[in-house]
């Protein structure tokens, strides 16, 4: 049967309740579309003595803040990326104690090493690393 008879025969809405779905997933850009827009103009402090900064006490904790996944990596240093990750623009990429340590997106498995470069095909695209700076026990986030 071709298409536009079988969708005659189903009726207007059901054909509605069909295509509607596909039309944003479907597109043209379909693999980079982003929801959240990826931080930028990101400049802020933590404090490694205050509570909110008590996961980066060990090697491989991190905290999350202002979209921005900052963390005490497996060798003790500090590194900071985007929270939103590069394939679609989802807010799930944390750090995982695997390969000696890399970024992780749980949405559809995205995997980038601690410069922003993916580690899989999921995505081209790098995710955006932030510069660090530490003075005494004050850690700068920033651009």
């Amino acid at each position: 049967m071709e298409r536009k008879k079988f969708l005659k025969s189903i009726g207007a809405g059901a054909a509605f309740a069909l295509v509607f779905p596909c039309l944003n997933g479907c597109s043209s850009g379909g693999d980079d579309l982003q929801e959240t827009p990826v931080p930028s103009g990101v400049d802020f402090t933590i404090d490694l003595n205050s509570s909110e900064a008590n996961n980066l006490k060990n090697n491989g904790g991190f905290i999350l803040k202002n979209l921005v996944v900052v963390v005490r990596n497996l060798q003790g240093n500090f590194v900071a990326a985007s929270q939103v990750c590069s394939h679609q623009g989802t807010e799930e990429v944390r750090f995982i104690d695997d390969n000696n340590g890399i970024f992780y997106c749980s949405t559809h498995g995205s995997r980038f090493d601690q410069t922003g470069t993916p580690l899989n095909s999921i995505t081209n695209n790098r995710l955006k690393i932030f510069r660090t700076e530490l003075n005494g026990d004050i850690l700068r986030v920033f651009e």
